[in-house]
Protein backbone atom coordinates (compact mmCIF):
# COMPACT_ATOMS: atom_id res chain seq x y z
CA UNK A 1 0.00 0.00 0.00
CA UNK A 2 2.87 1.66 0.36
CA UNK A 3 4.10 2.02 -2.33
CA UNK A 4 1.23 2.61 -4.16
CA UNK A 5 1.06 6.16 -2.00
CA UNK A 6 4.31 6.93 -3.19
CA UNK A 7 3.32 6.47 -6.80
CA UNK A 8 0.41 8.23 -6.55
CA UNK A 9 2.15 11.31 -4.76
CA UNK A 10 5.14 11.32 -6.50
CA UNK A 11 3.05 11.39 -10.25
CA UNK A 12 0.74 14.14 -9.19
CA UNK A 13 3.70 16.33 -8.19
CA UNK A 14 5.32 15.95 -11.70
CA UNK A 15 1.58 16.36 -13.26
CA UNK A 16 1.50 19.71 -10.93
CA UNK A 17 4.78 20.57 -12.01
CA UNK A 18 4.25 20.14 -15.74
CA UNK A 19 0.66 21.12 -15.86
CA UNK A 20 -0.17 23.08 -12.89
CA UNK A 21 -1.33 26.75 -12.58
CA UNK A 22 1.00 29.38 -13.06
CA UNK A 23 0.50 31.55 -10.66
CA UNK A 24 1.78 28.71 -8.54
CA UNK A 25 5.61 28.43 -8.96
CA UNK A 26 7.39 25.08 -9.58
CA UNK A 27 8.87 25.12 -6.41
CA UNK A 28 5.60 24.73 -4.68
CA UNK A 29 4.64 21.60 -5.69
CA UNK A 30 8.18 19.91 -5.63
CA UNK A 31 8.18 21.29 -1.96
CA UNK A 32 4.86 20.07 -1.21
CA UNK A 33 5.09 16.81 -2.12
CA UNK A 34 8.38 16.19 -0.60
CA UNK A 35 6.65 17.34 2.56
CA UNK A 36 3.31 15.02 2.15
CA UNK A 37 5.47 12.31 1.54
CA UNK A 38 7.49 13.33 5.24
CA UNK A 39 4.27 13.49 6.59
CA UNK A 40 2.54 10.45 5.33
CA UNK A 41 5.71 8.44 6.80
CA UNK A 42 6.43 7.10 3.08
CA UNK A 43 10.12 8.53 3.91
CA UNK A 44 11.83 9.60 6.73
CA UNK A 45 12.71 12.81 7.23
CA UNK A 46 16.20 11.19 8.14
CA UNK A 47 16.14 9.73 4.44
CA UNK A 48 14.32 13.44 3.18
CA UNK A 49 16.82 15.45 4.42
CA UNK A 50 19.60 13.05 3.20
CA UNK A 51 18.19 12.93 -0.61
CA UNK A 52 18.43 16.78 0.06
CA UNK A 53 22.20 16.76 0.93
CA UNK A 54 22.83 14.54 -2.19
CA UNK A 55 22.11 17.67 -4.31
CA UNK A 56 24.63 20.22 -2.99
CA UNK A 57 26.98 19.74 -5.60
CA UNK A 58 23.96 20.56 -8.14
CA UNK A 59 22.81 23.69 -6.29
CA UNK A 60 25.81 25.12 -6.53
CA UNK A 61 26.21 24.70 -9.44
CA UNK A 62 22.53 26.27 -10.54
CA UNK A 63 23.28 29.40 -8.27
CA UNK A 64 26.65 29.81 -9.96
CA UNK A 65 24.90 29.73 -13.42
CA UNK A 66 21.90 31.77 -12.24
CA UNK A 67 24.61 34.25 -11.32
CA UNK A 68 26.53 34.16 -14.34
CA UNK A 69 23.16 34.25 -16.39
CA UNK A 70 21.74 37.30 -14.65
CA UNK A 71 24.98 38.90 -15.03
CA UNK A 72 25.56 39.07 -18.29
CA UNK A 73 21.76 40.30 -18.81
CA UNK A 74 21.88 42.88 -16.03
CA UNK A 75 24.91 44.20 -18.16
CA UNK A 76 23.42 44.15 -21.67
CA UNK A 77 26.21 41.58 -22.77
CA UNK A 78 23.64 39.17 -24.63
CA UNK A 79 21.37 42.24 -26.08
CA UNK A 80 24.72 43.38 -27.33
CA UNK A 81 25.26 39.89 -28.65
CA UNK A 82 22.00 39.60 -30.38
CA UNK A 83 22.14 42.91 -31.88
CA UNK A 84 25.67 42.49 -33.21
CA UNK A 85 24.15 39.02 -34.60
CA UNK A 86 21.20 40.87 -36.46
CA UNK A 87 24.04 43.15 -38.27
CA UNK A 88 26.07 40.52 -39.47
CA UNK A 89 23.08 38.60 -40.69
CA UNK A 90 23.16 41.47 -43.63
CA UNK A 91 19.40 41.58 -44.01
CA UNK A 92 19.51 37.41 -44.37
CA UNK A 93 17.14 35.45 -41.79
CA UNK A 94 18.72 32.17 -43.42
CA UNK A 95 22.02 34.00 -41.91
CA UNK A 96 21.20 35.09 -38.85
CA UNK A 97 19.48 31.67 -37.82
CA UNK A 98 23.19 30.32 -38.32
CA UNK A 99 24.37 32.93 -36.48
CA UNK A 100 21.95 32.41 -33.56
CA UNK A 101 22.54 29.07 -33.84
CA UNK A 102 26.23 29.38 -33.35
CA UNK A 103 25.96 31.99 -30.18
CA UNK A 104 23.20 29.87 -28.77
CA UNK A 105 25.65 26.15 -29.37
CA UNK A 106 28.45 28.57 -27.47
CA UNK A 107 26.03 29.67 -24.44
CA UNK A 108 24.82 26.46 -23.79
CA UNK A 109 28.75 24.74 -23.65
CA UNK A 110 30.14 27.42 -21.67
CA UNK A 111 27.47 28.29 -19.72
CA UNK A 112 24.80 26.03 -19.36
CA UNK A 113 21.03 25.25 -21.32
CA UNK A 114 19.38 26.68 -18.29
CA UNK A 115 21.45 30.03 -19.01
CA UNK A 116 20.30 29.63 -22.98
CA UNK A 117 16.72 29.31 -22.38
CA UNK A 118 16.77 32.13 -19.38
CA UNK A 119 19.11 34.89 -20.80
CA UNK A 120 19.99 34.24 -24.34
CA UNK A 121 15.81 33.74 -25.38
CA UNK A 122 14.45 37.50 -24.19
CA UNK A 123 17.78 38.68 -25.73
CA UNK A 124 17.06 37.74 -29.39
CA UNK A 125 13.30 37.92 -28.49
CA UNK A 126 13.91 41.45 -28.37
CA UNK A 127 16.59 42.21 -31.34
CA UNK A 128 14.04 40.60 -33.57
CA UNK A 129 11.05 42.52 -33.23
CA UNK A 130 14.11 45.68 -34.07
CA UNK A 131 14.52 43.44 -37.04
CA UNK A 132 10.74 42.93 -37.81
CA UNK A 133 11.25 39.06 -38.40
CA UNK A 134 9.45 36.09 -38.03
CA UNK A 135 10.00 35.41 -34.57
CA UNK A 136 9.76 31.30 -34.40
CA UNK A 137 12.56 30.02 -36.02
CA UNK A 138 14.76 31.54 -33.56
CA UNK A 139 12.75 31.67 -30.84
CA UNK A 140 12.84 27.42 -31.15
CA UNK A 141 16.66 27.78 -31.84
CA UNK A 142 17.35 28.83 -28.26
CA UNK A 143 15.04 25.79 -26.87
CA UNK A 144 16.48 23.12 -29.32
CA UNK A 145 20.13 24.08 -28.95
CA UNK A 146 19.90 24.43 -25.47
CA UNK A 147 19.77 20.45 -25.04
CA UNK A 148 21.08 19.72 -28.34
CA UNK A 149 24.76 21.27 -27.20
CA UNK A 150 24.17 20.41 -23.81
CA UNK A 151 26.65 17.59 -23.39
CA UNK A 152 29.64 18.93 -24.88
CA UNK A 153 30.97 19.33 -21.45
CA UNK A 154 29.79 18.16 -18.36
CA UNK A 155 29.05 21.97 -17.48
CA UNK A 156 26.73 22.24 -20.04
CA UNK A 157 23.56 20.79 -18.15
CA UNK A 158 22.83 20.30 -14.31
CA UNK A 159 21.30 17.08 -15.75
CA UNK A 160 25.00 15.83 -15.87
CA UNK A 161 25.75 16.09 -12.78
CA UNK A 162 22.38 14.87 -11.41
CA UNK A 163 23.10 11.61 -13.73
CA UNK A 164 27.00 11.04 -12.84
CA UNK A 165 26.61 12.28 -9.20
CA UNK A 166 30.56 12.16 -7.38
CA UNK A 167 31.44 9.78 -10.19
CA UNK A 168 31.59 12.21 -13.10
CA UNK A 169 34.12 11.55 -15.63
CA UNK A 170 37.14 13.36 -16.30
CA UNK A 171 37.07 16.14 -18.72
CA UNK A 172 39.86 14.58 -20.71
CA UNK A 173 37.47 11.24 -20.93
CA UNK A 174 34.14 12.94 -21.03
CA UNK A 175 35.73 15.12 -24.62
CA UNK A 176 36.86 11.91 -25.96
CA UNK A 177 33.01 9.73 -25.04
CA UNK A 178 30.79 13.08 -25.96
CA UNK A 179 32.48 15.07 -28.29
CA UNK A 180 31.62 13.16 -31.49
CA UNK A 181 27.76 12.65 -30.55
CA UNK A 182 27.84 16.21 -29.66
CA UNK A 183 28.78 17.07 -33.37
CA UNK A 184 26.52 15.40 -34.71
CA UNK A 185 23.35 16.26 -32.26
CA UNK A 186 24.54 20.11 -32.77
CA UNK A 187 24.69 19.22 -36.79
CA UNK A 188 21.62 17.24 -37.20
CA UNK A 189 19.91 19.16 -34.94
CA UNK A 190 20.56 22.36 -36.73
CA UNK A 191 19.70 20.89 -40.67
CA UNK A 192 16.47 19.11 -39.99
CA UNK A 193 15.35 22.32 -37.76
CA UNK A 194 16.51 24.48 -40.42
CA UNK A 195 14.61 22.51 -42.99
CA UNK A 196 11.07 22.32 -41.44
CA UNK A 197 11.91 26.46 -40.66
CA UNK A 198 12.46 26.79 -44.03
CA UNK A 199 9.28 28.95 -44.98
CA UNK A 200 9.74 31.53 -41.85
CA UNK A 201 12.78 32.05 -43.31
CA UNK A 202 12.29 33.38 -46.86
CA UNK A 203 12.41 37.50 -47.53
CA UNK A 204 14.36 39.60 -45.66
CA UNK A 205 14.95 41.40 -42.01
CA UNK A 206 15.30 44.91 -40.98
CA UNK A 207 19.66 45.92 -40.42
CA UNK A 208 20.50 47.30 -37.28
CA UNK A 209 22.96 50.58 -38.92
CA UNK A 210 25.51 50.85 -35.93
CA UNK A 211 25.48 48.56 -33.21
CA UNK A 212 25.99 50.28 -29.71
CA UNK A 213 29.35 49.93 -28.06
CA UNK A 214 29.29 47.18 -25.53
CA UNK A 215 29.51 49.67 -21.94
CA UNK A 216 32.20 48.69 -19.88
CA UNK A 217 30.31 46.79 -17.36
CA UNK A 218 29.22 44.71 -20.05
CA UNK A 219 33.07 44.23 -21.23
CA UNK A 220 33.24 42.76 -17.51
CA UNK A 221 30.90 41.04 -17.60
CA UNK A 222 32.03 39.41 -20.58
CA UNK A 223 35.52 38.34 -19.17
CA UNK A 224 33.88 37.33 -15.52
CA UNK A 225 31.68 34.82 -17.84
CA UNK A 226 35.30 33.78 -19.93
CA UNK A 227 36.88 33.69 -16.79
CA UNK A 228 33.67 31.36 -15.03
CA UNK A 229 33.74 28.65 -18.17
CA UNK A 230 37.74 28.82 -17.98
CA UNK A 231 37.89 28.11 -14.22
CA UNK A 232 34.76 25.17 -13.97
CA UNK A 233 36.34 23.49 -17.24
CA UNK A 234 39.74 23.47 -15.07
CA UNK A 235 37.64 21.96 -12.34
CA UNK A 236 36.50 19.02 -14.53
CA UNK A 237 39.82 18.75 -16.05
CA UNK A 238 41.39 17.70 -12.80
CA UNK A 239 38.56 15.66 -11.82
CA UNK A 240 36.98 18.46 -9.14
CA UNK A 241 33.15 18.54 -8.51
CA UNK A 242 31.88 21.41 -10.58
CA UNK A 243 29.47 23.02 -8.13
CA UNK A 244 31.87 24.56 -5.54
CA UNK A 245 34.20 25.94 -8.16
CA UNK A 246 31.38 27.51 -10.80
CA UNK A 247 29.81 29.45 -7.44
CA UNK A 248 33.38 30.66 -6.86
CA UNK A 249 33.91 31.64 -10.18
CA UNK A 250 30.25 33.25 -10.43
CA UNK A 251 31.26 35.72 -7.57
CA UNK A 252 34.21 36.42 -8.78
CA UNK A 253 32.65 38.05 -11.78
CA UNK A 254 30.27 39.85 -10.34
CA UNK A 255 33.16 41.40 -7.99
CA UNK A 256 34.51 42.49 -11.17
CA UNK A 257 32.06 43.81 -12.10
CA UNK A 258 30.93 45.49 -8.84
CA UNK A 259 33.95 47.57 -9.59
CA UNK A 260 32.27 49.62 -12.41
CA UNK A 261 28.82 48.73 -11.20
CA UNK A 262 28.22 48.89 -7.46
CA UNK A 263 24.63 48.10 -7.45
CA UNK A 264 24.95 44.52 -9.27
CA UNK A 265 25.99 42.54 -6.85
CA UNK A 266 22.61 43.49 -4.84
CA UNK A 267 20.24 43.96 -8.59
CA UNK A 268 21.71 40.34 -9.13
CA UNK A 269 20.50 38.56 -6.14
CA UNK A 270 17.09 40.29 -6.47
CA UNK A 271 16.31 38.92 -10.12
CA UNK A 272 17.76 35.54 -9.42
CA UNK A 273 14.54 33.23 -9.75
CA UNK A 274 15.81 31.05 -6.32
CA UNK A 275 12.97 28.84 -6.35
CA UNK A 276 14.72 26.69 -8.90
CA UNK A 277 16.59 25.32 -6.11
CA UNK A 278 13.86 24.02 -3.71
CA UNK A 279 12.22 23.08 -7.22
CA UNK A 280 15.35 20.67 -7.20
CA UNK A 281 15.36 19.68 -3.87
CA UNK A 282 12.62 18.63 -3.79
CA UNK A 283 13.09 16.47 -6.89
CA UNK A 284 15.65 15.35 -4.86
CA UNK A 285 13.21 13.90 -2.32
CA UNK A 286 10.39 12.32 -5.00
CA UNK A 287 13.28 10.24 -6.54
CA UNK A 288 14.66 8.51 -2.97
CA UNK A 289 10.82 8.06 -2.06
CA UNK A 290 10.03 5.99 -5.44
CA UNK A 291 13.47 4.37 -5.42
CA UNK A 292 12.24 2.78 -2.06
CA UNK A 293 9.16 2.01 -3.78
CA UNK A 294 11.13 -0.39 -6.30
CA UNK A 295 11.90 2.34 -9.47
CA UNK A 296 15.83 1.28 -8.67
CA UNK A 297 14.85 -2.11 -9.37
CA UNK A 298 12.97 -1.48 -12.52
CA UNK A 299 15.55 0.68 -14.12
CA UNK A 300 18.15 -2.02 -13.75
CA UNK A 301 16.13 -4.68 -15.24
CA UNK A 302 15.22 -2.77 -18.32
CA UNK A 303 18.87 -1.39 -18.79
CA UNK A 304 20.27 -5.11 -18.76
CA UNK A 305 17.86 -5.74 -20.97
CA UNK A 306 18.54 -3.43 -23.06
CA UNK A 307 22.32 -4.36 -23.16
CA UNK A 308 21.02 -7.64 -23.78
CA UNK A 309 20.28 -6.91 -27.73
CA UNK A 310 23.75 -5.25 -28.12
CA UNK A 311 25.56 -2.00 -28.32
CA UNK A 312 23.45 -0.40 -31.13
CA UNK A 313 19.73 -2.07 -30.94
CA UNK A 314 20.64 -1.55 -26.50
CA UNK A 315 22.05 1.76 -26.37
CA UNK A 316 19.06 2.72 -29.22
CA UNK A 317 16.45 1.40 -27.12
CA UNK A 318 18.09 2.60 -23.60
CA UNK A 319 18.68 6.70 -25.19
CA UNK A 320 14.99 6.71 -26.43
CA UNK A 321 13.58 4.94 -23.26
CA UNK A 322 15.11 7.44 -21.26
CA UNK A 323 13.95 10.58 -23.44
CA UNK A 324 10.60 9.49 -23.74
CA UNK A 325 10.20 8.99 -19.99
CA UNK A 326 11.80 12.24 -19.94
CA UNK A 327 8.76 13.88 -21.72
CA UNK A 328 6.58 12.91 -19.39
CA UNK A 329 8.28 13.82 -16.05
CA UNK A 330 10.50 15.68 -16.87
CA UNK A 331 14.74 15.12 -17.10
CA UNK A 332 15.63 15.86 -13.88
CA UNK A 333 13.79 13.12 -11.89
CA UNK A 334 14.13 10.65 -14.54
CA UNK A 335 18.14 11.41 -14.85
CA UNK A 336 18.08 10.97 -10.96
CA UNK A 337 16.63 7.76 -11.41
CA UNK A 338 18.85 6.72 -14.11
CA UNK A 339 22.22 7.72 -12.65
CA UNK A 340 21.20 4.99 -9.69
CA UNK A 341 20.80 2.33 -11.90
CA UNK A 342 23.60 2.89 -13.88
CA UNK A 343 26.15 0.59 -11.99
CA UNK A 344 27.84 -2.15 -13.26
CA UNK A 345 26.26 -1.24 -17.16
CA UNK A 346 28.27 -1.09 -20.13
CA UNK A 347 30.04 2.41 -21.19
CA UNK A 348 27.65 2.35 -24.54
CA UNK A 349 24.58 1.78 -22.25
CA UNK A 350 25.65 4.51 -19.76
CA UNK A 351 26.72 7.16 -22.73
CA UNK A 352 23.15 6.66 -24.53
CA UNK A 353 21.11 7.21 -21.37
CA UNK A 354 23.23 10.45 -20.89
CA UNK A 355 22.41 11.35 -24.27
CA UNK A 356 19.21 10.66 -23.95
CA UNK A 357 18.97 12.63 -20.85
CA UNK A 358 19.63 15.30 -22.10
CA UNK A 359 18.99 15.32 -25.91
CA UNK A 360 15.61 13.61 -25.44
CA UNK A 361 13.98 16.36 -23.87
CA UNK A 362 13.70 18.58 -27.83
CA UNK A 363 10.52 16.28 -28.13
CA UNK A 364 8.14 18.45 -26.32
CA UNK A 365 8.22 21.45 -23.78
CA UNK A 366 7.88 19.21 -21.12
CA UNK A 367 11.28 17.73 -21.49
CA UNK A 368 13.82 19.79 -19.31
CA UNK A 369 13.69 22.34 -16.83
CA UNK A 370 15.81 24.68 -19.52
CA UNK A 371 12.62 24.29 -21.64
CA UNK A 372 10.24 25.04 -19.25
CA UNK A 373 12.15 27.81 -18.29
CA UNK A 374 12.08 28.99 -21.72
CA UNK A 375 8.57 28.31 -22.23
CA UNK A 376 8.12 31.06 -19.02
CA UNK A 377 10.79 33.25 -20.63
CA UNK A 378 8.43 33.83 -23.62
CA UNK A 379 5.43 34.32 -21.60
CA UNK A 380 6.57 37.27 -19.63
CA UNK A 381 7.43 38.82 -23.09
CA UNK A 382 4.40 38.22 -24.25
CA UNK A 383 5.27 35.59 -26.72
CA UNK A 384 3.88 31.75 -26.11
CA UNK A 385 4.59 28.64 -27.89
CA UNK A 386 1.70 25.84 -27.35
CA UNK A 387 2.87 22.14 -26.56
CA UNK A 388 1.34 20.80 -30.27
CA UNK A 389 3.04 23.28 -31.85
CA UNK A 390 6.12 22.34 -30.07
CA UNK A 391 6.15 18.71 -30.26
CA UNK A 392 5.09 19.34 -33.80
CA UNK A 393 8.74 20.60 -35.03
CA UNK A 394 10.21 18.31 -32.06
CA UNK A 395 8.53 14.77 -33.31
CA UNK A 396 10.75 15.55 -36.17
CA UNK A 397 14.30 17.06 -34.57
CA UNK A 398 14.47 15.09 -32.28
CA UNK A 399 14.45 11.41 -33.17
CA UNK A 400 16.76 12.01 -36.25
CA UNK A 401 18.92 14.04 -33.89
CA UNK A 402 19.16 11.22 -31.24
CA UNK A 403 19.35 8.81 -33.17
CA UNK A 404 22.85 9.60 -34.95
CA UNK A 405 23.92 11.05 -31.98
CA UNK A 406 23.81 7.50 -30.05
CA UNK A 407 25.03 6.06 -32.93
CA UNK A 408 28.11 8.21 -33.24
CA UNK A 409 28.49 7.39 -29.60
CA UNK A 410 29.72 3.97 -30.31
CA UNK A 411 32.22 4.83 -32.70
CA UNK A 412 33.91 6.33 -29.37
CA UNK A 413 33.77 3.40 -27.76
CA UNK A 414 37.35 1.47 -28.66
Amino acid sequence: MNHVLIWAIAGSTILLILAGPRRIPDAVWASAGAVLLVVCRLISARDALAAVGRGTDVYLFLTGMMVLAELARREGFFDWVAVVAIDLAKGSPKRLFAIVYAVGTVVTIFLSNDATAVVLTPAVLAALKKARARPLPYLLICAFIANAASFVLPISNPANLVVYGSKMPALEVWCRSFGLPSLVSILATFFVLRLCCRKELEGTIQRETEPAPLSAGGKLAACGIGGAAIASMIASAVNVDLGLPTLLAAMAATGLVALQDVDAPVGIVKHISWSVLPLVAGLFVLVAAVDQAGVLVLSRGALEEAAAMGPAAGSLSAAFGVAFLSNIANNLPIGLIAGSALHGVSTAIRNAVLIGVDLGPNLSVSGSLATILWLIALRRDGEDISFGRFLRYGVMVMPVALALAVLASLLTIG
